[in-house]
């Protein structure tokens, strides 16, 4: 499997989950949470804050998400995190 950057138009693509999440986190703009504020990295990374931090419904409001943009994210999610070595991830940022 292949994954693509989807910041933008980006269009790297690369062969391992975590070095998309890593290029996303190091190449592109960090973004600000629009349900609290933090700075967080574009990507997959500033998707898991928004879930993990927040609820969906403030999902919803801050972003004016539809109940789709709620469901591609959460299956995005799913997915990565279902073959990601988030420690690996963790270590390389913190570099």
């Amino acid at each position: 499997m292949v994954w693509d950057c989807g910041i933008d138009d980006c269009g790297d693509v690369f062969e391992e989950v975590e070095q998309a999440i890593i290029h996303q986190a190091t190449e592109h703009e960090r973004r600000e949470c629009k349900v609290c504020g933090t700075i967080v990295p574009d990507g997959y990374l500033s998707i898991r804050h928004v879930f993990t931090d927040h609820s969906r419904a403030e999902y919803v409001r801050a972003y004016s998400a539809s109940s789709e943009d709620v469901r591609e994210r959460e299956d995005l999610l799913e997915e990565i995190e279902s073959v990601a070595d988030m420690e690996l991830i963790a270590n390389e940022l913190k570099r």
